[in-house]
């Protein structure tokens, strides 16, 4: 009797690994929850005058990946040391203004993700699924997919630093 995979083609190996080990599995969603989020993100209104986008693609990682704490792969990573990362938008709450910034330079909107699991950076997301860190150096690229951003994060691939210059 043949034996049947546990992971899914979907993520790398070690990846997929992870996310299980977090709690994530294929046809998880919580949409009750990633609605609580965008309510308390809607609500928030900085001293600024700061609001947070809320859209559908940020809403659709929430409900899949929310509240998971995703650990790094063990070991070296690919470029750079591997990061986990809390998929939990709430820990950007008092970023409106740092995610409305991002936004005006990337001609799109934007809005709090979670965080690398160090809290060394904010994760966000853009109205197109786009996914950055913003940390003390920079602003970085993780990927054009949140799937693409977990894979580069967990296995330690560089992510791309924005620029003025491109």
């Amino acid at each position: 009797m043949a034996s049947v995979s546990r992971t899914s083609a979907r993520f790398p190996d070690g990846v997929d690994t992870a996310l299980r080990a977090a709690g994530w599995q294929p046809g998880r969603w919580d949409i009750k929850q990633a609605e609580i989020w965008a309510d308390e993100l809607r609500a928030y209104v900085s001293p600024g005058g700061h609001r947070h986008a809320v859209f559908p693609a940020a809403v659709e990682v929430w409900a899949e990946f929310g509240a998971l704490a995703i650990p790094p792969q063990k070991g070296k990573g690919r470029q750079i040391a591997p990061t986990g990362l809390v998929v939990d938008p709430i820990r950007g709450l008092h970023l409106a203004r740092t995610f409305a910034d991002l936004g005006r330079a990337l001609d799109t909107d934007v809005c709090p993700l979670g965080a690398e699991a160090d809290g060394q950076a904010h994760l966000a997301i853009d109205a197109h699924g786009r996914v950055y860190a913003i940390d003390h150096t920079g602003d970085w690229y993780l990927g054009e997919t949140f799937d693409q951003a977990v894979v580069s994060l967990v296995t330690g691939v560089q992510p791309i630093r924005l620029s003025v210059n491109g």
